[in-house]
Formats: C-alpha cells, sequence, structure tokens
C-alpha cells in the first residue's frame, strides 16, 4: 500500500464522517468537509491512475459545490 492510498483513505474516512455528523451545522462547514473528503478520494485515485484522479476530483468538488452553494444561496435553516 503507498502512502497516497493510506492518507487518501484517513481523509476521506474524515470528511465522511465530518460530514455525517457535523459540529456546526451551517452550509459552509458541511461545504468544507465535502472538499475534504473529495480531497481524500483523490488522493486515492492518484495510487492508482493520476488521470482518473484529477478527472475524479474535479467533477466531485464541481458537483458538490454546486449543490451546497445553491443551498446556501436559497437562505433556508439548517438541518438539524
Amino acid at each position: 500500500m503507498t502512502p497516497e492510498l493510506i492518507l487518501g483513505f484517513i481523509i476521506l474516512l474524515a470528511g465522511v464522517a465530518a460530514s455525517a455528523f457535523p459540529r456546526e451545522r451551517d452550509y459552509i462547514s458541511r461545504l468544507i468537509h465535502v472538499e475534504m473528503a473529495g480531497a481524500g478520494l483523490m488522493l486515492i485515485m492518484l495510487a492508482y491512475n493520476e488521470t482518473i484522479a484529477l478527472l475524479t476530483f474535479v467533477a466531485v468538488t464541481a458537483i458538490a459545490t454546486i449543490v451546497l452553494i445553491r443551498v446556501i444561496e436559497r437562505g433556508g435553516e439548517p438541518c438539524d
């Protein structure tokens, strides 16, 4: 196992746990946690192939950012 793969799994699990069970329930902190999980996924894919890592990172980041910014713009109440 390469160091990128191990570090990627750790960051991915930390990002998923932080997104699922946030301390602060505002959307900006959730966006940051989703971006952290995306970076972990990029490191996992980087251990296999650099092209797949970059494409996956760009796709996950773009989709998550668009969706969460849209929710922030609506100004809804944070989830409980």
